[in-house]
């Protein structure tokens, strides 16, 4: 039996290829005194103002600060937001000593995504989203699977972030799936449910429970139902052809499915909840990780339910240190073989 705190050690000496959608997180915070005259909604007075990487972005960024290296392919536009997250994305590389690697392709014809969360007092009470969701094509696409291509052969796991704005189109998805199996190189998806089919033989598929549901057909997804959430586990393996599916459920844990192995359910850690933003960003980032560094799909889902715990305790769009899991590895009571 091997402790889980000796894979956090050896996350330095692996590489992650991180590809999807980069979106820009924007945060406005401030205080509610009066209802607006206008029309019945508060009127937020403005303290402070902060961005943070979100998306694809945000796992490059939990990798890095985990302790590994990664290399990041998406979109940029060629406006405002776009030019901010590059800016953010570059000084993420500098301040983590350069384990971090830019693959990334401007056009100006792509709208960088960006979320503006609204906070008052310390409440999230609304999200303005700009975007323009359609799948890229044609010389775009071309430049994305010829970035992939050049920097998926020295990686130890990919990891395919969806947020549905654009970047993971079928030929992109088709052309990891190929090379990734021919070098038998883990891919590990964070899906959307409408674009389900586009995941056909990936490694791992990390959806929620909702997600899950909605892609099986079932109903309802909003249920906490054990025996629902199992049938939809069993549903996407046998679909998608996939060896692991994890099935997030916030506060009541992951369940674990591998074929032609029982379900294992994983509770989380007893921990005060601030903030679940990009909290799947940081399950997969550890999967990866962990994945590279030889754990089994169990132990791999231990140690994301690890992080996952540390990164709900903070606000915004955060991530975990590596000497913030590896004191909770060290702490945990849990242990398991590769």
């Amino acid at each position: 039996m091997t402790n889980l705190t000796t894979f956090v050690q050896n996350f330095h000496k692996y590489e992650v290829l991180v590809v999807g959608d980069l979106i820009l997180d924007d945060y406005l915070c401030g205080t509610v005194e009066r209802i607006s005259p206008e029309a019945p909604v508060p009127i937020v007075s403005v303290t402070s103002q902060s961005s943070s990487l979100g998306g694809a972005a945000n796992v490059f960024h939990n990798i890095v600060t985990l302790g590994g290296k990664a290399t990041l392919c998406g979109i940029l536009g060629s406006d405002e937001s776009g030019q901010r997250l590059y800016s953010a994305l570059e000084a993420c590389c500098h301040e983590n000593s350069h384990k971090g690697t830019l693959a990334i392709c401007e056009s100006s014809t792509h709208t960088t995504p960006k979320k503006t969360r609204i906070i008052a007092n310390s409440q999230q009470i609304a999200r303005v989203d700009i975007e323009e969701p359609r799948d890229i094509a044609g010389n775009l696409e071309a430049q994305v699977i010829e970035k992939i291509s050049g920097h998926i052969m020295t990686s130890s796991c990919v990891v395919v972030s969806d947020y549905a704005k654009g970047v993971i189109t079928p030929p992109i998805m088709k052309n990891i799936t190929k090379i990734a199996s021919q070098k038998n190189i883990p891919v590990i998806v964070d899906p959307k449910v409408k674009h389900f089919s586009r995941y056909q033989g990936v490694t791992m598929l990390t959806p929620n429970q909702r997600e899950a549901i909605l892609a099986s057909g079932l109903w309802p997804p909003s249920t906490t139902d054990k025996n629902l959430i199992g049938k939809a586990g069993k549903a996407i393996i046998e679909s998608q052809k996939c060896k692991c599916v994890l099935i997030t459920q916030g506060e009541n844990g992951m369940t674990i499915f591998e074929d032609n192995t029982p379900p294992r359910h994983i509770q989380t850690t007893a921990r005060p909840v601030f903030d679940v933003t990009g909290a799947g960003d940081t399950v997969i980032a550890t999967l990866a990780l962990a994945l590279s560094a030889g754990t089994s799909f169990h132990a791999a889902a231990r140690l994301a339910t690890l992080a996952a715990g540390i990164v709900v305790g903070k606000s915004g769009t955060s991530t975990v240190s590596h000497s913030e899991l590896l004191e909770a590895s060290s702490s945990s009571i849990h242990e398991a073989s590769p």
